[in-house]
């Protein structure tokens, strides 16, 4: 279970391919903190620690999670948002965040506006997922508010930390960005579907 709270921007690192796997290597202050066995968000994925060495961790995805997620998308020097797994009696300074992306979405439009981004997403609305005005969205395991909410589009207004603190100052048009929709408004949904 995450916050959407973003500890870290790591560098991948090195980046393996085996079978239909990918191992994804990547450097972070937060390393030393970690454990084998440990769970960490990347990108809003939940993946598990593999391997440490020195500065340097390893997790593994598989193809599944490849499909799903725009990690098949990730080149050696990229950033990632990066947060280890919620403490039990942490603050939820986010919303819940299960670490499972639902679907990518294509980054279409940036405005920068004195002082703050406001950043469009367009995604494929035949998943059934929606998002609502002020509702939580969760883009690359940033856990934001929801602006502007279309069928198949909606807006978040970044603050400059959270700008600075994840990898949204490395977006331009055309980046593809993983999304997790809030939990209770999915069981909403899959309850009216089912009825």
């Amino acid at each position: 279970m995450f916050t959407g709270i973003i500890e870290d921007i790591g560098v991948v690192s090195n980046l393996k391919t085996e079978l239909d796997n990918l191992h994804i290597s990547v450097k972070s202050k937060i390393t030393s903190e970690l454990k084998i066995d440990q769970s960490v968000a990347h990108n809003g994925v939940c993946l598990t620690v593999v391997n440490i060495n020195d500065d340097e961790y390893t997790v593994t995805a598989i193809k599944e999670t490849l499909d799903k997620t725009s990690l098949n998308n990730l080149q050696i020097g990229d950033k990632i948002n990066l947060e280890r797994a919620m403490k039990l009696g942490d603050r939820l300074d986010g919303h819940i965040v299960q670490g499972h992306v639902d679907q990518t979405a294509i980054c279409n439009n940036i405005n920068e506006e004195n002082g703050s981004w406001v950043f469009t997403f367009e995604y494929d609305s035949a998943l059934n997922n929606i998002t609502i005005e002020k509702g939580s969205i969760t883009v690359n395991g940033t856990s934001l508010t929801v602006v502007n909410s279309q069928k198949n589009t909606f807006s978040v207004a970044i603050i400059p930390y959270t700008y600075q603190h994840t990898n949204f100052h490395t977006f331009k048009k055309g980046t593809v960005v993983n999304l997790e929709f809030d939990v209770l408004g999915k069981y909403v949904a899959k309850l009216v579907e089912l009825k």
